[in-house]
């Protein structure tokens, strides 16, 4: 047995362990902070709303210069990406990583990567909110 494969059979078995009742699942994130350590906050007005998508960035594109009006859960399904929080420097994200976006501060995103990236965007907002907030 290869080294890497012990390693995620028992990533595997440990995520097995903490889950409730044995529940078939691996856990991807759990935190109540962003990557930029803000403490996530919902928005007070208007009807809960969870908006899910998948954004695609071929090899160099970019993402506009924005903020996020509501937590955001990201998790990166291929490829890699980095992004840049204006004047807190940058993070790259690979394929399998998770974590909670930066809400109030602007960052943009490339990708670094040779193929596509595709990364999986939950907003968990409210009717009405502003999932994202483009900057100048």
């Amino acid at each position: 047995m290869r080294l890497g494969s012990l390693v995620v059979g028992v990533m595997m078995l440990s995520a097995g362990a903490a889950l409730a009742d044995g529940y078939p699942a691996i856990p991807l994130f759990s935190g109540n902070k962003t990557v930029m350590d803000e403490t996530i906050a919902y928005p007070t007005q208007g009807q809960a709303m969870v908006n899910a998508l998948v954004v695609v960035l071929g090899p160099g594109e970019k993402t506009v210069l924005h903020k996020h009006g509501v937590p955001t859960f990201i998790h990166v399904l291929e490829g890699e990406v980095t992004v840049d929080y204006e004047g807190r420097g940058t993070r790259t994200y690979r394929q399998g990583e998770s974590f909670l976006e930066a809400m109030d501060v602007t960052h943009a995103g490339i990708n670094t990567g040779t193929v596509p990236v595709k990364i999986l965007a939950v907003y968990m907002g409210a009717d009405g909110a502003k999932d994202v907030i483009k900057q100048p």
